[in-house]
Parts: C-alpha cells; sequence; structure tokens
C-alpha cells in the first residue's frame, strides 16, 4: 500500500476543448522550460519516457491541472509568480485559482472492483492500431483494450514508485464510444470507457498516451462507500 497526494488546481476562465496544449505550453513558458515536470522533456527534441506528474486539462470548460506526488511540490513555481497573466494562441487571459482541491488515496490492489469511466482514452499506438483493427469480434477487441488498460495503470504506478504485488484486474463493462480526435496535427483513436478495476485511481487521473493533454481521464462513479476510504 502507498499513500499518494494529488492537488487539482482549477481556475476560474474558459477554455475550448482544442486549447489544452496551447494551456499547457503557456503554463511552460510562464514557469520556464528548465522546470521539467511541466512539459515532461529532456530537451527541445528529447521527450522525457516517464509518466507524467504534472497533467493540464479541461474540466467543465475552464482549464485545470492535475498534480501527482512530486508533481503537489513542484506546482509552487506556478503560484510564486506575482504575475498570472499567460498567453494563449493570440489571447491574453489573467488565471484566477477556482478551486484547490489536496487529497491523499491508497493505492493498493483490494479484494473488490471500483468503477471507473476513462474518456478521451489514447490507447492505440501505430502498432497497436494495426491489431485492433485486425480484430474481428467485439469480445477479442474488448479483451485486448482491457490488456492496454491494465499497462497504463502499471505504467502509473512505475511514475510514482508503487510496487504492484498482487495481479490488478480490469473488467470493461461498455465501451461507449470511439472516435478519431487529432493530437499534435495527427489522427488518432480515442474511446470512452466504463470499467471496474480492483485497483483505487484517484479521480481526474491521467492514464495513456498524451496524459499530459488532457487524454485518458479517468472519472470515478462515487459512493458513500468510496469516499470513506
Amino acid at each position: 500500500m502507498k499513500q499518494l497526494r494529488t492537488l487539482l488546481v482549477t481556475f476560474n476562465n474558459s477554455i475550448g476543448s482544442d486549447q489544452i496544449s496551447a494551456f499547457r505550453g503557456a503554463v511552460v513558458r510562464k514557469v520556464g522550460k528548465e522546470n521539467l515536470l511541466f512539459h515532461n522533456h529532456i530537451n527541445e527534441e528529447q521527450l522525457a519516457y516517464r509518466y507524467p506528474l504534472i497533467q493540464y486539462k479541461r474540466l467543465f470548460d475552464q482549464p485545470a491541472i492535475f498534480c501527482v506526488a512530486a508533481g503537489v511540490d513542484e506546482i509552487h513555481r506556478l503560484f510564486e509568480k506575482k504575475d498570472w497573466t499567460i498567453q494563449l494562441a493570440d489571447q491574453k487571459i489573467n488565471l484566477e485559482v477556482d478551486r484547490l482541491d489536496l487529497k491523499s488515496s491508497k493505492l493498493n490492489v483490494w479484494d473488490k472492483l471500483f468503477p471507473y469511466r476513462i474518456s478521451n482514452w489514447l490507447a492505440l499506438n501505430h502498432h497497436n492500431y494495426q491489431k485492433y483493427t485486425q480484430l474481428k469480434g467485439l469480445r477479442e477487441k474488448i479483451a485486448f483494450l482491457e490488456r492496454l488498460l491494465t499497462g497504463n495503470i502499471l505504467s502509473f504506478a512505475k511514475g510514482v514508485d508503487w510496487q504492484i504485488e498482487k495481479p490488478i484486474k480490469v473488467e470493461i463493462q461498455d465501451l461507449k464510444g470511439q472516435k478519431m480526435v487529432k493530437y499534435k496535427g495527427t489522427p488518432l483513436m480515442a474511446f470512452d470507457v466504463d470499467f471496474n478495476c480492483n485497483v483505487y485511481l484517484p479521480n481526474y487521473l491521467g492514464l495513456g498516451k498524451s496524459a499530459s493533454h488532457g487524454f485518458g481521464v479517468v472519472r470515478q462513479f462515487r459512493t458513500k462507500k468510496n469516499e470513506d476510504e
């Protein structure tokens, strides 16, 4: 079992769904590229292949930053700035904090399943896309996606230094939709999926490809029992 701190910072502004990457870039410029957790790059050309501890999202039309583990401490790089004006494409906006939600969650593999929904999940890379499109039956496709989602959860665990010692169980309940989205000009297949899992995942956690750009946002189907654990 591991305790994980998360911080959701929601701003009292509004952005479009196609402006998340621009919002990310604006924040990175504000804090400085020397602060690597904000952009997860080693240099201009080289990406750091690790789980992103600072993630940029659009929640209810508002820009948000979701901080995980060390990212919770690093967000002070933004908070210490006296001027919170950012350049979003051709528009200047003054960021105003709407809500701060700091939580500590117990990461564990439980003997029960928790219900979740993941939205705009980029499950497939080029290689996996070819495999997925060759599968004929829905059952085969769901089993394939379950394996990929399990791998995404393991990547998250590795990124926060959590060693999982029990088998993870993922059960997709509903493949609610799949659509083509553009990421950096490239069309990619995104999924909306309802699933159950025996790992307790923090609300608004990002999983899968480009989680730092607002893809693969996990939301809990909350119950009173969930909240007490």
